[in-house]
């Protein structure tokens, strides 16, 4: 067989890959009641992320129009502000708001991420077309439609994630935002199957971010705000392919020397472990207990068990051992100083000291206050952490999913704790009976920490009922959330 001519300027069939989004966006209906479900507590999480975001002011600045003055009455509204924006804009800041803290769901694979980054363009677009609709007598979205582009964009991104690593490639895992998000939002703005076909391929032709920001010696707060600009840059797709016709690119994946594949993914096709449906969803990871890296989330959770026993023995400890999963190994091992807040929140030697010490990990224990305490890095210089093998196989597992850690501490004088392990966090679908109760305090928490009482419990009166919710027009749902 001859090899293709890559002169030919004849177009071909668009790349499969991106076919199979645009069909099941425009096509798959979900019938799963636990997707559903789950998804509406992952709504909840993520906008009580978001309020708890809103005591970071480093946070709050990125949440105004990107050119003072530039407001769209009538546009979207960003929670827990009185800020109304283009759709562009506002799912910048929502998705901003949501991931700021590191505190909202995730899933993990051969890539990671946060699938509920993806609310920040599907909010966004919501707000929009429900407020307009309202203004033009036409059908508000409810929060039940809300629910089902959430589930779809949790099942692309997370589907992608199974098999293919765009970190070792250097890539950031907010690529896959981008791509779940295009696809929804396109079809959100009306966008028949040939638009959301177009879309996708212009998201692949953004190629991806670096993911230097989020490692040594480039750690910043980019990438607090990075899965915000990946949904700024899906709502423009989405617009573009929707309303304006923009042309598609068919083989943004496969063209030769110039396509995706070979530029980015070193030649390689992706790999699908399963179609999409709503797996994702129903197993995804909800982060309940502790505003940390997913990865040390069990990690975390071993050194509370801990804390009793070594917080008045700190001067004694000889040695602190960490196994965790290689990817664990690979992203949050750090040695040396530490920068900044985001430098913090994905050290797996900071997460650990600083429960054994405190007893706890709030956000504000990643602030330059906390860290100044030297007992913090003293106790990181005396860690090891180590790859346990069987932790690797369980990650992999798709009946698992597990994330898990060990900790154990040696004293000086030869005695040592018990080595502390625990295959799955409080916020895994196995857990979900526990973690559940967990999670709708940590959001009524959020909610009184920003919102005024009265807000609280109108809020929490709407999301009581989850009938009654699914049926709410989102646009009043988070009318609830203005301030």
């Amino acid at each position: 067989m001859s090899a293709p001519d890559i002169r030919s300027a004849q177009r071909p069939d668009p790349d499969q890959p991106m076919v199979d989004i645009a069909d099941y966006v425009a096509d798959y209906t979900i019938d799963s009641t636990e997707a559903y479900d789950t998804a509406r507590y992952m709504l909840l999480d993520s906008l009580g992320c978001a309020m708890l975001a809103m005591k970071f002011p480093e946070c709050v600045k990125h949440l105004g129009p990107i050119v003072p003055g530039a407001n769209l009455p009538g546009g979207t509204r960003v929670p827990g502000t009185s800020h109304e924006l283009d759709p562009v804009q506002g799912a910048f800041a929502i998705g901003t708001q949501i991931r700021w803290l590191d505190f909202n769901d995730t899933w993990l694979a051969a890539e990671w991420g946060h699938p509920s980054d993806n609310l920040g363009a599907i909010l966004s677009v919501a707000d929009y077309l429900s407020r307009k609709a309202e203004r033009e007598g036409g059908e508000p979205l409810t929060v039940r439609d809300v629910l089902g582009y959430a589930i779809k964009a949790h099942e692309i991104q997370g589907c992608y994630a199974l098999k293919n690593s765009f970190n070792r490639v250097g890539q950031d895992h907010v690529i896959l935002v981008r791509l779940a998000s295009t696809a929804v939002a396109t079809k959100m703005l009306g966008g028949d199957k040939d638009a959301i076909t177009t879309a996708v391929s212009h998201s692949w032709i953004d190629n991806g971010a670096l993911r230097t920001y989020r490692h040594a010696p480039n750690t910043g707060p980019r990438k607090s705000w990075a899965a915000g600009d990946a949904c700024r840059r899906a709502v423009t797709h989405a617009l573009n392919a929707a309303h304006k016709g923009v042309v598609g690119y068919p083989s943004a994946l496969t063209a030769k020397t110039w396509g995706f594949y070979d530029v980015a993914f070193g030649g390689k096709p992706f790999e699908f472990e399963r179609p999409f449906g709503s797996y994702v969803m129903e197993n995804v990871l909800f982060k309940i207990s502790f505003p940390a890296e997913f990865h040390a989330q069990t990690a975390v959770e071993c050194a509370m068990q801990l804390h009793g026993e070594v917080a008045d023995k700190i001067d004694q400890i000889e040695k602190i051992v960490i196994e965790t999963q290689e990817a664990g190994c690979r992203i949050i091992d750090k040695t040396g100083p530490l920068a900044n807040y985001a430098d913090r929140d994905h050290c797996i030697q900071y997460m650990v000291a600083v429960p054994l010490i405190f007893g706890r990990l709030t956000a504000a224990d990643y602030n330059d206050d906390v860290a100044a305490d030297p007992r913090i890095d003293a106790l990181r210089a005396k860690m090891e952490v180590v790859e346990n093998e069987q932790f690797t196989k369980d990650y992999f597992d798709p009946d698992k999913r597990y994330i898990g850690n060990a900790v154990q501490v040696f004293f000086k004088d030869g005695t040592s704790t018990d080595k502390i392990s625990i295959d799955y966090p409080i916020g895994h679908r196995r857990r979900r009976d526990e973690g559940i109760p967990v999670l709708l305090n940590k959001f009524e928490q959020a909610l009184r920490g920003h919102l005024p009482a009265r807000q609280v419990e109108a809020i929490l009166d709407a999301t009581a009922d989850p009938a009654k919710l699914d049926a709410m027009p989102i646009h009043e749902f988070l009318a609830l959330f203005t301030v």
